[in-house]
């Protein structure tokens, strides 16, 4: 197979960004400086909260709201299978239940009917709950204390229906917009539907630190206990060697604070330049009928582009077309794998094909092209090409 002559994606830096790593080195301060507060306060400032607690990856983030939202043993929450794993895997170290409803069709985001009627079943417990359970590792008398949505490829879940469930139901929401930095609902960011949300930044995402991710939040209470945790569980007024809660070594480091600092300062050009190569991509598609592209609904006031997600037809091979491409230098991914039919799911609650139709058709269909604020159109056009004959 050839080399790739298109990178699947690439981060998009200056100049600035690499004199202020560049600056960091040449200081002693490498962890706990003066960068990830000043990142903290860009985000904190950008998103209108009280809180932005940064920490080394969306997943970390993620897992430090399910602690602060005191989800343990047996408590379900409500989320999708249609997802990067990472947002049900929170919930499983703390031995919480992820339970699964599946998701809208067009958007891949959970379906916000399906998830009010799991909701009021799963209070009544009973017959009524064990409809949405998996078949084994779950209590049907145990408790829904939460619900976590994902805004998919960087378009928000419907938060209208989705916190209307919450207030009916005193769930606490955590958003996991790790893919949707900049993204609006109805005109209001993502990130703030709910009692926590969580911006992750690995490098194919819109900014990056590297690895890295932060949680912004207007609960005070919740904001200096997810700083302790992430700090090895050092409350405030501990000692270096003193340790009040169980904790974690979640801190972001100084490079990568820096790192994201800058990023910030271009992030409403960068959203626009990917913005920029999503058309492209529309355009380019125009003549390939039968690939499905990806659809921006209107409560979608700005869509952030993460990645751009086809759909082959019913019926064609994906996996055959994804090798094909890689033969003419084109990499492409499938996105994303359900979440149930991962092995150690199956293992661990029974899940079996067909479970969730709709998330397992997207799975199957879905395809990942390359791309990035820093494409060409010639390269779009030229991945667009290479499609149309691998089909």
């Amino acid at each position: 197979m050839p080399e790739h002559r298109i990178p699947m994606s690439s981060p998009d830096l200056t100049d600035a960004e690499r004199d202020a790593v560049l600056a960091v080195l040449h200081t002693p301060h490498l962890s706990l400086g003066p960068e990830y507060p000043r990142f903290e306060q860009a985000m904190a400032d950008y998103a209108g909260v009280k809180h932005a607690i940064s920490v080394n990856s969306g997943t970390a983030g993620l897992h430090l709201c399910v602690r602060a939202a005191g989800l343990t043993t047996g408590d379900l929450t409500l989320t999708t299978p249609f997802s990067f794993m990472a947002s049900s895997n929170v919930l499983l170290y703390e031995n919480a239940v992820p339970v699964f409803v599946d998701v809208d069709p067009v958007t891949g985001n959970i379906d916000p009917a399906l998830a009010a009627e799991a909701a009021r079943d799963l209070k009544t417990g009973g017959a009524a709950a064990r409809r949405w359970l998996p078949r084994r590792g779950a209590s049907d008398t145990a408790p829904l204390k939460a619900l976590l949505p994902v805004d998919v490829f960087g378009q928000p879940a419907e938060y209208d229906s989705l916190l209307e469930t919450a207030r009916a139901h005193d769930l606490t929401v955590i958003e996991d917009s790790c893919e949707a930095i900049g993204a609006t609902y109805k005109g209001k960011l993502a990130g703030t539907f709910g009692r926590y949300g969580v911006f992750a930044f690995y490098p194919n995402k819109q900014i990056t630190t590297a690895e890295g991710g932060i949680i912004v939040t207007d609960d005070d209470e919740a904001a200096t206990l997810m700083r302790a945790l992430r700090n090895q569980g050092r409350a405030p007024g501990d000692t270096w060697l003193q340790h009040t809660y169980l904790g974690y070594n979640y801190r972001l480091d100084e490079l990568s604070a820096a790192l994201g600092r800058v990023q910030m300062t271009r992030l409403d050009d960068l959203l626009a330049k990917r913005q920029r190569v999503a058309n492209w991509y529309a355009t380019h598609l125009e003549g390939l009928p039968e690939i499905e592209q990806p659809k921006i609904l209107p409560a979608t006031t700005k869509m952030s582009w993460f990645v751009y997600v086809v759909r082959v037809p019913a019926g064609v091979d994906r996996d055959a077309v994804i090798d094909r491409l890689g033969t003419r230098g084109i990499p492409a991914r499938p996105y994303f794998a359900p979440i149930h039919l991962q092995p150690f799911m199956v293992e661990r609650f029974g899940y079996q094909p067909g479970d969730f139709p709709i998330t397992e058709d997207l799975g199957a269909r879905g395809m990942a092209l390359p791309f990035s604020s820093i494409m060409t159109e010639d390269q779009v056009a030229d991945v667009c090409a290479a499609l149309g004959e691998s089909l």
